[in-house]
């Protein structure tokens, strides 16, 4: 009866070990600064929402593998350097005052490798309804 007790106590505690090291814990922080629909957009031939944000991303985290839909992601860099690297493996990096489009559809990653902050603004214009996000797998054009 103790042996089994032990046992169970045992796969429990490696259960859990195993859940904690197997889940990627991201400390970015996305705050909305203001969301709106739009009745007609052209580009979608419909209703549209628009969302800005700031992403605030800390030294030396790397986000997950992702896409935005719509029309992808206008983005300034507000503070820090910031490295992107695309789902092929390329990397471009942005310094404060710069601004970009994350395309459509293509599969990215933001990465921190500095020691301070990375502060984003970004904008994202999706068909009503659609996520401004999509978490995917690391691949090479669209998902």
């Amino acid at each position: 009866m103790k042996i089994f007790t032990l046992r169970k106590g045992l796969i429990v505690a490696l259960s859990f070990c195993a859940l904690i090291l197997g889940v990627a814990v991201y400390a970015a922080t996305n705050v909305t600064i203001a969301e709106g629909t739009m009745s007609y957009f052209e580009p979608f031939g419909g209703p549209a929402t628009m969302r800005m944000r700031t992403l605030t991303i800390a030294p030396g985290e790397v986000l997950g593998w992702h896409y935005h839909p719509g029309v992808g992601a206008y983005t300034i860099v507000k503070q820090g350097t910031l490295t992107v690297e695309d789902g092929c493996g390329g990397e471009q990096v942005y310094t404060v005052g710069q601004a970009f489009l994350e395309p459509a559809f293509r599969v990215h990653r933001g990465k921190n490798l500095t020691t301070g902050e990375v502060i984003t603004a970004q904008t994202f214009i999706v068909p009503h309804g659609s996520r401004f996000t999509e978490d995917t797998g690391q691949v090479c054009g669209h998902p």
